[in-house]
């Protein structure tokens, strides 16, 4: 550096470069939690996609025969496992008009493996009316607010 020179001309301090460096790593950390959670938050509602088409089907049969359908097929809906999507395994129609949402193993590793689904509960509160509750085996802020208790 030329010792005429203005402080003002001569440039950064490394300090201050380290200091930059860190700013941008501290936002780069925070930017990569907030990218998983919007991932994880897609695939959960692909699911839920998935799920509302098999939830409209049980809410016609319960409109029209007073009581919910025990299987896909009663319900009108094709097999469980031809319900499917990039993320989700299949979709089902349980014994008790419960809806289970099945994640393969394409998913995000907090909602595959042993947490890998979500049951739809319906709740029939009025004649006709129908409420769906969800339970799923991973973290509820990954669900929509609608889901959440």
């Amino acid at each position: 550096m030329h010792p005429s020179l203005p402080r003002r001309t001569r440039g950064f301090t490394l300090i201050e470069l380290m200091i930059v460096v860190a700013i941008i790593g501290i936002l780069a950390s925070i930017a990569t939690f907030a990218y998983r959670d919007y991932l994880v938050r897609s695939q959960v509602s692909e699911g839920i996609t998935l799920a509302t088409s098999a939830q409209r089907a049980l809410a016609e049969f319960y409109a029209e025969r007073a009581r919910l359908p025990s299987s896909n097929a009663s319900a009108g809906l094709a097999q469980s496992t031809s319900i499917v999507g990039s993320y989700v395994e299949r979709v089902e129609v349980q014994n008790s008009g419960d809806i289970v949402v099945r994640y393969g193993n394409n998913a995000n590793t907090v909602i595959a493996g042993q947490a890998n689904e979500c049951t739809f509960s319906p709740v029939t509160s009025a004649p006709g009316s129908i409420r769906w509750d969800a339970s799923c085996g991973f973290p509820e802020k990954y669900l929509p607010q609608s889901y959440r208790d």
